[in-house]
């Protein structure tokens, strides 16, 4: 990995996508509530009168306190992984997600299921932080668009296999048994990452922070597979980890409390900027279509097991999506994908509000099936272009020392958002019905501007070569001096080098 040229292993491979098993846990988490709305058993058992406003108002409670815990989540995570390291949070945030997801399955009435939701949603927010955190510590950056990308496209396998789940459920003949398997279900992905998870290896980023140097020189050296111009693979490693000592060293002189670092302009525009990608990608409503769409195709004169049906072939062709664009990313780049997406998806809402605005409730066939083409259209754009590519870019923007406070922060913006769309959706829908669409059509149109003139590009940096877009200083144990400009070119006549134990480091003078 110098991190310019390194080359990732099978084992590499192995270790990114078996910790994934936390971003499908999070993608089943996050939709299985979308699904059991689309079972009539579950409104009957809990006796909720179809149309009635405490069904809607149940609904909206069921979502909003998911992401209220996923807040909370993402707060506590970053102390979790910095104290215990990067494992061993894996470990006890799946058995969070176990026992909570174990609590929804067992629910006898509604506040039972409410307390069992928020803690999944705990879970939940601290999983979908530690999985990309942990990916991006671990995988070479010629190839972390690609590896990291494996998050979203599991999430959203996660979001497919709640829909098929429901559509096999719905055809169950036992009407508890419909909703209770659902929810019992999401016990699966993070039961078989705690079984395994000895097997993962601990973050070498993490280790090094902890002066265990013999065990990260060990991961390292497993994890890489470059082949080096000069001097033998060791001697490559080992070089390498100096790099990530030199600058831990150069990032531990600056502050990483909340208040020290809000003051830093370098962080705070780190920060800023993970919070604004994350919330402008829920701003596209993605997450109102997702767990609302089975009422988005009753409000399009379809019903029955048809939503459950179309609501499962949308999330597979997402999933799909979601596993073509991180193909793509380490060679097009992140932000030209993210702009792409997001201006995208907002032409797609347009078209799908005026089709519900003039089709919606009617039995005009063209019209409703137009309405799930940009639907589909919709997701087209979110999926290959910003689902997957949104985690990459906030997992990379952060020091090895705030890259979990950095994460968590940016990944809260993804629930706080989400909860105030999800939380207005159903109350909404009800009201304006197709003018609550504008927001997502005018929030991404006004924002992506700003991404695409004033965001770096990352593809192809090391994780602590990505300083130098900040002004920070940058340790580098193989070139004399690099500057890294905002396009990810590297230039040799800027920055003036300092000396921090074996590796030259250079300090950017803008």
């Amino acid at each position: 990995m110098s991190q310019a040229t390194g080359v990732a292993t099978r084992y590499n491979f192995q270790v990114v996508f078996f910790v994934a098993l936390g971003s499908l846990t999070y993608g089943f988490n996050n939709s299985i509530m979308g699904t059991v709305f689309g079972l009539p058993s579950f409104f009957a058992y809990f006796d909720l009168k179809d149309g009635s406003s405490r069904q809607t108002s149940i609904e909206a409670t069921t979502q909003g306190i998911f992401y209220a815990g996923g807040i909370i989540g993402c707060g506590v995570v970053a102390w979790l992984a910095d104290k215990l390291g990067r494992k061993r949070s894996v470990q006890i945030i799946t058995i969070a997600c176990i026992v909570s997801a174990a609590i929804q399955a067992g629910s006898v009435h509604i506040a039972m299921l409410l307390v069992g939701r928020f803690f999944n949603g705990m879970g939940s927010g601290m999983i979908n932080v530690i999985v990309p955190l942990y990916q991006s510590e671990v995988s070479p950056p010629k190839m972390r668009g690609r590896m990291v990308g494996s998050h979203g496209f599991l999430i959203v396998v996660g979001y497919a296999l709640a829909a098929w789940t429901g559509l096999g459920c719905y055809y169950e003949n036992n009407p508890q048994i419909q909703w209770r398997l659902c929810l019992a279900l999401q016990i699966v992905p993070p039961l078989l990452l705690v079984l395994g998870s000895s097997w993962l290896p601990e973050s070498p980023r993490w280790l090094l922070a902890q002066h265990r140097r013999d065990e990260a020189l060990k991961v390292l050296n497993r994890l890489d597979d470059t082949d080096p111009l000069h001097g033998s693979r060791e001697d490559h490693v080992r070089q390498e980890c100096r790099l990530i000592e030199s600058q831990l060293e150069l990032d531990s002189r600056k502050p990483t409390n909340l208040i020290a670092v809000l003051k830093n302009a370098s962080y705070r525009k780190r920060f800023l900027m993970g919070l604004f990608v994350q919330c402008l990608a829920q701003s596209t409503g993605v997450l109102v279509i997702n767990n609302y769409q089975v009422i988005l195709y009753n409000g399009l004169g379809l019903s029955g097991s048809v939503p459950l049906l179309l609501y499962g072939v949308y999330t597979t062709w997402a999933a799909f999506l979601n596993w073509a664009g991180p193909m793509i990313v380490d060679r097009v780049g992140r932000i030209r994908m993210l702009s792409v997406g997001m201006i995208g998806c907002a032409l797609m809402v347009s078209c799908e509000a005026a089709m519900v605005a003039q089709y919606g409730g009617t039995s005009n066939e063209i019209g409703n099936g137009f309405g799930v083409l940009f639907l589909f259209l919709f997701v087209t754009f979110y999926g290959s272009c910003v689902d997957a590519i949104s985690y990459v870019y906030c997992s990379e923007l952060f020091p090895t020392n705030l890259r979990a406070q950095g994460v968590g922060l940016s990944v809260m913006g993804l629930f706080a958002m989400t909860l105030v769309y999800t939380q207005a959706a159903p109350v909404a829908f009800a009201d304006v019905g197709w003018k609550y669409y504008l927001v997502f059509i005018l929030v991404p149109a006004v924002s992506t501007p700003l991404m695409w003139f004033k965001f770096p590009e990352t593809k192809g940096l090391s994780l602590e070569e990505i300083g130098a877009f900040f002004g920070d200083e940058i340790a580098d144990g193989s070139d004399p001096v690099r500057h890294i400009d905002e396009k990810g070119e590297e230039g040799h006549n800027k920055g003036q080098k300092m000396d921090v134990g074996e590796c030259d480091v250079v300090h950017d003078d803008n």
